[in-house]
Formats: C-alpha cells, sequence, structure tokens
C-alpha cells in the first residue's frame, strides 16, 4: 500500500516561523507587553470563540462576510451559533457590559492574541494574524487627555521596539464631519474621504480631477485641497485650520481637541513625533473624534504601520449605557512582516539558545548537564548537543540556533577552564560559569 502524501504547507494567510523569527516575534510581542503594563494598562482575555450574534452586532460590511462561523458538534449543538473573533474591539465591548459592576473606570484595559479574518491573503494581510491593543474605556464620560495617554504609550512602545523614527499623524473625526457640514457637501462625504484617503498615491492633479468630476464647484475643491495640505505641529496647523473661520459648532470642537491633544503630547517632548495631518482619516464609521495612524519616516511606502482612535460609545449594540473609549492597536503580524520583509530585524540577535555545550565523547556529558545547569540558573538558555557528530558538524548545528558555543573535552572537565565562542563574530573569550 502507497502513503498518500498530504500538503504539509500552512494554509493561505496563516504564518508559521523557523524557531529564529518566532524568537525575533516573540521578542517584539514581550515587549510591546511590558510597555502596556508599564504605562498602566491592565491584561484582559477573551474567548478567541463567541456567539455570532454578538459578533455580527458591530461587523457589518466586508467583516460580515470575512468572519469565520465555527461548525457546531453533538455537543454544542444547543448552543447559539458560533465563530472566531475578528478584532479585540467587540469582544472588549462584551466584556465591559458583562463585568461592568467589577470594573474600576476609567477602565485601562490591554488585550493581546490572535483574531482571524477570511479575507484574501496577500503580502502582509494574513487570516490569522495577531493584534496588540491597548484602551481606556469610561463610564458616560472620558477626558479627552486620555487620547494624548494613549498616544503616548503608543509612541512608547515604537520607541521601545527600537523602530527607526516612528512619526504619529493625527487628526480628528470632527474637524473632518464640520469641513463637509460647512460646505454643505455632507452627502458626498464617502466619495470625498475616499479621495482624501487615496491622495498620498496619486499625483495632485489626479486629486484635483476626482474632486472636479463630483461637480462640487471650483471654489469647494480648492477648499478641499487646501484643507488636505494642512500638516505640522500645533502652533503651525492652528492657524491655517482657525482661518477656514466656518463659524461651525463641530469643526470648531474637532479643532480645538485637535490642538488639546497635540500640545500634551508636545509638552511630554513629542513636538517632531507627532503631527496633525488633515490626510488622516481612519475608520470613519467607527471614530468619533481623534485619530491617529503611525509610520516609519523613511518608509512610508510600508503604509501605516497601526493606529487607533475616540469611539463614544463602545457597548452600544449590548447597553443603553454610553461606555466612551479611546484605543489604539498594533498588527504585530504584519509588522513583524514588513520589517523582515525590509531586512529591519537583526537575526543575530534573536537566536533561540544563548549557549550550546559541545561535549566531545561520553566521558564529557556529566559534566556538561553540569554546566548546563550552573547556566540556566543564571538565566541562560542552553542546549547540549549529544549528537556523534564531528566537531565542525556540531558547530554547524550550534551556529544555527545558538550565540555562544562551548567545547567540552577532557582538559575542560579537568581544569574547569572554559571558552566561549561568538558564533556570529568568532570571536573567543573565557566563560564565567
Amino acid at each position: 500500500m502507497v502513503m498518500r502524501k498530504l500538503n504539509t504547507s500552512p494554509i493561505s494567510g496563516m504564518q508559521e516561523f523557523l524557531p529564529v523569527d518566532q524568537v525575533a516575534f516573540d521578542n517584539m510581542k514581550n515587549i510591546i507587553s511590558e510597555v502596556y503594563h508599564s504605562h498602566g494598562f491592565q491584561s484582559i482575555e477573551t474567548p478567541t470563540i463567541d456567539r455570532s450574534e454578538i459578533l455580527f452586532a458591530k461587523a457589518g460590511g466586508d467583516t460580515e462576510k470575512q468572519i469565520y462561523k465555527v461548525f457546531k458538534t453533538a455537543e454544542t449543538a444547543d448552543d447559539a451559533d458560533q465563530a472566531l473573533r475578528f478584532d479585540h474591539t467587540v469582544p472588549l465591548a462584551r466584556y465591559v457590559v458583562e463585568h461592568e459592576n467589577d470594573l474600576a473606570f476609567p477602565f485601562r484595559v490591554t488585550q493581546i492574541g490572535r483574531n482571524f479574518r477570511g479575507e484574501r491573503a496577500q503580502k502582509g494581510r494574513f487570516r490569522e494574524f495577531y493584534q496588540c491593543d491597548i484602551d481606556v474605556i469610561g463610564r458616560n464620560t472620558l477626558p479627552i487627555a486620555y487620547d494624548a495617554e494613549v498616544i503616548s504609550t503608543y509612541f512608547s512602545t515604537l520607541q521601545e521596539l527600537k523602530l527607526k523614527d516612528p512619526i504619529i499623524r493625527i487628526n480628528n473625526r470632527k474637524i473632518l464631519s464640520g469641513f463637509l457640514e460647512a460646505l454643505a457637501l455632507e452627502s458626498l462625504s464617502e466619495e470625498i474621504f475616499g479621495i482624501i484617503d487615496h491622495a498620498e498615491k496619486v499625483p495632485p492633479e489626479t486629486t484635483k480631477e476626482a474632486l472636479e468630476d463630483l461637480k462640487i464647484g471650483d471654489d469647494a475643491v480648492e477648499k478641499v485641497l487646501a484643507f488636505i495640505d494642512i500638516h505640522g505641529n500645533s502652533s503651525e496647523v492652528e492657524k491655517k485650520l482657525k482661518d477656514f473661520d466656518f463659524g461651525n459648532e463641530t469643526f470648531e470642537t474637532g479643532v480645538e481637541e485637535l490642538l488639546f491633544v497635540l500640545r500634551l503630547l508636545e509638552k511630554q517632548g513629542m513636538k517632531d513625533k507627532t503631527i496633525a495631518d488633515m490626510m488622516i482619516i481612519r475608520g470613519l464609521d467607527y471614530y468619533t473624534g481623534t485619530v491617529f495612524e503611525a509610520y516609519l519616516k523613511d518608509y512610508k511606502y510600508i503604509g501605516a504601520i497601526g493606529g487607533g482612535g475616540r469611539y463614544e460609545n463602545l457597548a452600544g449594540h449590548f447597553t443603553d449605557q454610553s461606555f466612551p473609549g479611546v484605543g489604539g492597536s498594533i498588527g504585530l503580524s504584519r509588522l513583524f512582516y514588513v520589517l523582515n520583509e525590509n531586512n529591519l530585524i537583526n537575526k543575530s540577535e534573536h537566536k533561540p539558545i544563548d549557549f550550546a555545550i559541545l561535549p566531545l565523547s561520553e566521558n564529557e556529558f556529566e559534566y556538561s548537564f553540569e554546566l548546563s545547569e550552573k547556566l540556566r540558573k543564571k538565566g541562560k538558555k542552553v542546549d547540549i548537543i549529544f549528537s556523534g557528530k564531528k566537531l565542525g558538524d556540531k558547530f554547524n548545528h550550534a551556529g544555527k540556533i545558538a550565540k555562544f558555543a562551548v567545547v567540552v573535552g577532557e582538559d575542560e572537565v579537568k581544569t574547569k577552564k572554559l571558552i566561549k565562542k561568538n558564533l556570529e563574530t568568532g570571536e573567543k573569550t573565557p566563560l564565567d560559569a
């Protein structure tokens, strides 16, 4: 009987790593978690599987088509329809409503875990992916200062990840809404924001032509073009925005909120790292105030590496109570992919093992065990290569998994004088064990 060979490659849109990549990925995840916790965000985990009616309550549109349904078994046949979560936000809304009497508000929370979305797999876009979220949830009200706190935490995280020149671009949904109200263009909001969203990716003439095709008049076209060109720190954008002088309350409120958030961030030394930018129109069907996106200054072609914003009613589908919030998310799977593709991750720093012990024969096995335990008690990760390979082959093995190799032969056992070899540089130095 001939064994049928199965396809062992991962399903399209799913990630799996070799150990050296997994170490680098886990290191990034741990750094993100540590920074979030240092800023006072408390960890929770919500179930990966939830009732379909919960997840579909907020989904809608293309997202609803991408939700993975869960097949029921005989044991779950009486339960409600179930599905895999597609983000952390909807489960958080359910969680807050379920546990509101036991939570302290404002509730600062972080969730780091896998989500699932059945979209078309492509470079940097996955069907199973890690998201690293922070949110501050208020009950009835939430001060605007928390918008700055979330952005500050987000920026600190990017710095700790040692990303080169991260920039946070900030806008306010009320400015965008009030701008269209003042020009009586609310009925074309979807089309206009779509044009703005693509403005950076096309020549200026293309943007102007797209606006002209909407038949909104030359004056409105010029105002939109002038509006989307506004960017800079608080002092640079304040005059330009107030020069519009619409007398529109929504617009003016958005401007004041934006300037307030920028000035709080600038007081924290982030003046050159956080800028207002009218081209940021993130999540218009979801966010209600501050919106922000993060970019790497020298790698803008990568696109946004994450972002977030303020939403006034987190749990409106589940309760009559108001739970306003502000949050941010780092799409870790995509971030790791684009950094890796652009050679921005130093793999030599992420070997899964600190020390590979290379005993020359069975006579050195006992001492190799003793040495490895000493190193582990010092917090080192240690592997002993027991195979009967030649020493050169053992070094080749060690070079794939470890930062240092230590040869243990008859002399090393007698003298206890050990040498560690840096497997990246070849440098040899005494080992203090």
